[in-house]
């Protein structure tokens, strides 16, 4: 049966693609595997995987676009927009193409059909492969504030495979829902610190909202206290891994090495989190 991992973090930096990369490559010995980068924003897997890319892909949004020849100034469109992308004055019509979500109400509901769609280059999605894995991630445009719809562009490059990861953004807003509303289970990626523990729970309780199961992964073990394994004791959310603060594995980071390829010995490892991560989504 097909697995999907998403890897998420309520904050940045705590270790989250150093757990997706490692995890796709273990999981690679066993399967195929198809790994879908979703911090488009910022995504930073290649760096690790260093893919061929075969392929890229600009993505539109489809925005709306006003002839003032048809227009009656009705101001339909701006009841619609929920999102005030469309605003309409004594004697014109201005559009805001950066907050519009493409949902089509203006031109469908426009009594004078005077709104057509056109499009508007938010992005663009790559896809190639790195060794045994698929590879596909995303590239928002600087100064683009929607990531969600680009986030979907990469999920549906994903081809069949034994196992999907996703390596979610980090946070807990809308472009982290998009990532894993649809995963098998979710691996939190945290430190044992009080921000590490702030904001594990807020993504324990978001993952929690959209009814997926969940596990921790403890990053840079032994620099802070206990709290972090008593808060999943607490709520029932299982600790698979525990990673050592290793100057070790920095170093491998700092050269863009896959944890599971500096250090050998932490293959069995992500192999352990993912026959655990199996058990849990499970039916």
């Amino acid at each position: 049966m097909p697995l999907k991992i998403a890897v998420a973090s309520g904050k940045g930096g705590t270790g989250k693609t150093t757990v997706a990369t490692s995890l796709a490559l273990a999981l690679a010995d066993t399967g195929s595997v198809e790994f879908l980068d979703c911090d488009v924003e910022e995504p930073n897997a290649h760096l690790f995987l260093k893919p061929a890319i075969e392929r890229r892909e600009a993505l539109e949004l489809l925005v709306p676009q006003v002839d003032e020849t048809k227009c009656t100034l009705c101001g339909r469109c701006a009841e619609v927009c929920q999102f005030k992308a469309i605003a309409v004055l004594k004697d014109t019509v201005l559009t805001f193409p950066e907050l519009c979500h493409g949902c089509t109400g203006c031109w469908v509901l426009c009594p004078e059909q005077a709104i057509s769609p056109t499009g508007r280059e938010i992005g663009v999605v790559e896809s190639g492969r790195a060794g045994r894995v698929g590879f596909h991630h995303g590239w928002l445009r600087v100064g683009e504030a929607m990531s969600p719809p680009l986030i979907r562009a990469v999920k549906r490059q994903a081809r069949q495979a034994d196992f999907t990861v996703l390596d979610a953004p980090p946070g807990t807003s809308c472009p982290v829902v998009e990532a894993v509303r649809d995963a098998d289970v979710v691996v939190l990626v945290t430190e044992p610190t009080p921000f590490g523990l702030n904001d594990l729970e807020l993504a324990a309780d978001m993952v929690a909202a959209l009814g997926r199961p969940a596990a921790a992964v403890i990053n840079r073990a032994g620099i802070g206290d206990g709290r972090v394994s008593d808060f999943c004791r607490s709520r029932g959310l299982p600790l698979l891994l525990e990673i050592p603060f290793d100057r070790r594995i920095a170093v491998a980071y700092s050269r863009g090495e896959p944890l599971v390829a500096a250090l050998p010995e932490y293959r069995a490892k992500f192999q352990a989190l993912a026959v655990g991560l199996q058990r849990m989504a499970a039916p």
